[in-house]
């Protein structure tokens, strides 16, 4: 028989990830030694008291139930976990909605609150599920730059009067990926007033919350007066909490939009393994201490990388959020021309910048996701593409 694809597959070719593993796995059969610097995944695991909770917890009997949506104890957790961490005060009832892991949330949101030809303002470089979700919606994104004029952040004053019109949505991402730019209060105070003065639904992405290098909390959208009015959170535990394949997350905010949500994910799934929600109820209530070690360790690579391709005559910048580096190559515009030529020089794996965007040209990203001694050497071999 003919297979034919749908025609909403054409917006959805292989990834530039396809294309690194594919070429770097043919340098490891020929023998090549590889620092892998690309995914941004976890390399460290979790902490050992949340892998026995779940151990044990797995092997009851009677955990393999529906859970039909979050638990009552993770929901408390969470709740608990930002009134502790950001002092924000959620109803664990109706403010919060469990989701499994951040990207099933996010590619599902703009089908709760877009119709086909909405606008979408989403910024330029994003995290790509971001366009995944605009595009099964059949919504328009409107890309906001970030550029390091305005510190990385989306310039709202650009936004013409007439996209803003006929937004419904808003995209954020700080600490970010790709670019681990840090908000402050004053930056989201503009968001609040832009979106309730348009009727526009904001979507903070959380998901390097813990991922902050100076200061003494994580830094919640939430937190902001005014911010329930106009939108949400959403926060993972797969990067703080190194729980990646367990697939848990939750969005946090406006009772009205999470009430959509909730109607939208009872049609699509029966909820999380119950095991996994009671070690994600655990990790945040543990959060300070589990993620004071993460913090300490990110930190230390985040100064060990960046120094050493300072070292090396790389002018990148310490990030001072986030799990990455968004450095601008060295010369030239071609930033995936640049990566390949970085693995066959360097045997070191990176990210190109327009991977992620068209503003993301000339970049690359690099992932802190080995220990500091190997970062060190990462740069030190970075150095025979660049000199």
């Amino acid at each position: 028989m003919t297979i034919e694809p749908s025609i909403k597959m054409a917006a959805f070719g292989p990834s530039i990830f396809s294309d690194l593993k594919t070429y770097t796995d043919e340098k490891k059969q020929k023998g090549k030694t590889l620092i892998d610097l690309s995914l941004g995944s976890p390399d460290l695991p979790p902490d050992e008291r949340i892998r026995a909770l779940l151990a044990n917890e797995s092997a009851k009997l009677e955990a393999y139930g529906y859970t039909l949506g979050g638990t009552e104890l993770f929901y408390k957790s969470v709740a608990d976990y930002y009134k502790r961490r950001s002092g924000v005060n959620l109803n664990p009832k109706t403010e919060i909605v469990q989701t499994m892991g951040s990207q099933e949330g996010l590619v599902h949101l703009p089908l709760a609150f877009c119709n086909p030809g909405d606008i979408v303002l989403t910024t330029n470089p994003a995290y790509v599920a971001y366009e995944a979700g605009i595009t099964l919606a059949g919504a328009v994104p409107y890309y906001m730059p970030l550029l390091p004029a305005n510190r990385f952040l989306p310039d709202l004053s650009a936004i013409p009067d007439d996209v803003a019109k006929k937004a419904k949505l808003m995209l954020l991402n700080l600490p970010g990926n790709p670019v681990p730019a840090m908000p402050d209060d004053a930056f989201f105070e503009q968001v609040i007033a832009f979106t309730k003065k348009h009727q526009i639904i904001v979507l903070h992405d959380a998901a390097y919350s813990e991922f902050y290098f100076t200061g003494e909390k994580p830094f919640s959208f939430l937190a902001i007066p005014g911010a329930m009015d106009v939108g949400m959170e959403i926060n993972s535990l797969s990067k703080s909490f190194s729980l990646a394949g367990a697939r848990v997350a939750y969005l946090a905010g406006n009772a009205g939009m999470i009430a959509v949500l909730k109607q939208l994910k009872s049609n699509l799934d029966y909820g999380v393994f119950d095991p996994i929600q009671k070690a994600a109820a655990f990790a945040l209530d543990q959060a300070e201490e589990i993620t004071d070690k993460l913090r300490a360790e990110f930190r230390a690579r985040a100064e060990a990388l960046s120094t050493g391709l300072q070292n090396i005559g790389w002018p990148v910048e310490r990030p001072n959020s986030g799990m990455f580096l968004w450095a601008k190559i060295p010369r030239g515009e071609d930033d995936r021309a640049f990566v390949f030529q970085a693995i066959d020089e360097s045997g070191v794996v990176m990210v190109p910048g327009s991977a992620f965007g068209t503003a993301g040209k000339g970049y690359v990203r690099i992932a802190l996701v080995q220990p500091v001694p190997i970062l060190k050497q990462a740069a030190k071999e970075l150095k025979k593409v660049i000199s």
